[in-house]
């Protein structure tokens, strides 16, 4: 038996980046029980530069770009580091192992580094490489990453897009590109419901787990939590990001500051026990993806309510297991939370449909629409 030979960039991996990352791990556990696979990951350092086998057949390459600050967010200098450093070692990787494909999780830098090594390669799109995911990139990608970006899908063996809303995103920049969709998975035995039902009378314990930066709406969240102060709901903030000190002046600002509770970032070991312990999710996010979080609370049986963007549609059937909203629409927020507060009943049902849909969703399954894209790609079939 020949195995394959796998070069997979990423320049995100726990615990330095978001949802990519998460799934990048998920994948490579999956790819770890796989004799036929062999992989080498390329990715950034939060310290000097490392090699570190993750299994017997998996080989994790951390290159020391220099980060420093936030964990969860890399900035252009962090972009260009890991470019430049990844592409030098990745061709340095070529010399002594001939690689069936690349797969680059993000177009750009990844899929450029992919590009530029010359064989075959596989793009994943995760959200903001995509051009006009993100409205603060809306000029650079108009006058330079939407023409890139084309160049980049279009050499690709395969492009996939982890939502159809990305998907169709991406269409508008190459309406004649092939792009598959092969969503996120999510650990159903890590991620489970309560054992305990929700007790009476306590007030509705809200969580959203999140990068705290501008584009995930959080803002609109704690506007709404003031409005609900009668019913003495509280608001439970995991995760870091550059808006965390302005929007702890927001809440000491409208005075629910001792309603909602910042936790910082929380590993994954303990993530799990926090989504037991509340009763609803809320991602107000300006545009998504197919958000890892909001799969993960679905596995532990929460309702959700999350605005109407990337996979949403996909993930959330309104009225079942949650309600999609209007993004910016904080009155939504509060007509949706206050609803769950006085349905107690509708909490549970909605959370029971929430597992059931999740179920159905596997980091396995996901592997291996992966890896048949692997196996067509070796085999020369695009």
């Amino acid at each position: 038996m020949r195995r394959m030979n796998v070069l997979l960039l990423n320049y995100e991996y726990p615990p330095l980046g978001g949802g990519a990352a998460n799934a990048t791990a998920h994948l490579l556990r999956e790819f770890a029980q796989d004799p036929e696979l062999n992989i080498d990951l390329v990715t950034s350092s939060t310290g000097i530069s490392r090699v570190e086998e993750l299994s017997e057949r998996i080989t994790a390459h951390f290159l020391d770009i220099g980060k420093e600050g936030n964990l969860h967010y890399q900035t252009n200098r962090d972009l260009l580091a890991y470019s430049w450093r990844a592409y030098r070692y990745a061709k340095h990787l070529a010399k002594r192992t001939k690689y069936d494909l690349c797969h680059a999780f993000f177009g750009i830098p990844c899929g450029y580094i992919a590009r530029k090594l010359g064989f075959p390669y596989i793009v994943s799109l995760r959200g903001s490489d995509v051009p006009f995911y993100n409205e603060r990139f809306h000029y650079p990608d108009r006058l330079v990453f939407k023409r890139l970006s084309v160049r980049i899908w279009s050499r690709a063996a395969w492009v996939v897009a982890n939502s159809a809303g990305l998907r169709d995103l991406a269409l508008r920049s190459a309406p004649k590109q092939r792009i598959e969709v092969i969503y996120n998975g999510v650990d159903t035995t890590a991620f489970q419901p309560a054992s305990e039902p929700r007790q009476e009378g306590q007030g509705l314990r809200v969580l959203c787990v999140s990068r705290l930066i501008e584009r995930k709406g959080i803002q609109y969240l704690i506007r709404a939590m003031a409005q609900l102060h009668d019913l003495g709901a509280r608001l439970t903030l995991v995760g870091d990001g550059n808006e965390k000190a302005s929007l702890q002046e927001l809440a000491h600002g409208l005075g629910v500051s001792e309603c909602i509770l910042f936790t910082g970032a929380v590993d994954h070991e303990g993530i799990a026990d926090l989504y037991r312990q509340h009763d609803v999710f809320v991602l107000p996010s300006l545009n998504e993806g197919m958000s890892n979080t909001v799969l993960e609370a679905m596995a532990c049986g929460l309702p959700i309510v999350m605005t109407d963007t990337g996979g949403a549609a996909e993930l959330l059937k309104d009225g079942v297991n949650g309600y999609l909203i209007d993004k910016r629409a904080t009155r939504d927020l509060v007509a949706r939370l206050r609803a769950y507060a006085e349905n107690p009943e509708e909490v549970i049902s909605h959370g029971a449909e929430s597992r059931r849909l999740a179920e159905s969703l596997s980091w396995r399954s996901v592997a291996a629409a992966y890896k048949d894209l692997y196996l067509a790609t070796a085999a020369g079939s695009r």
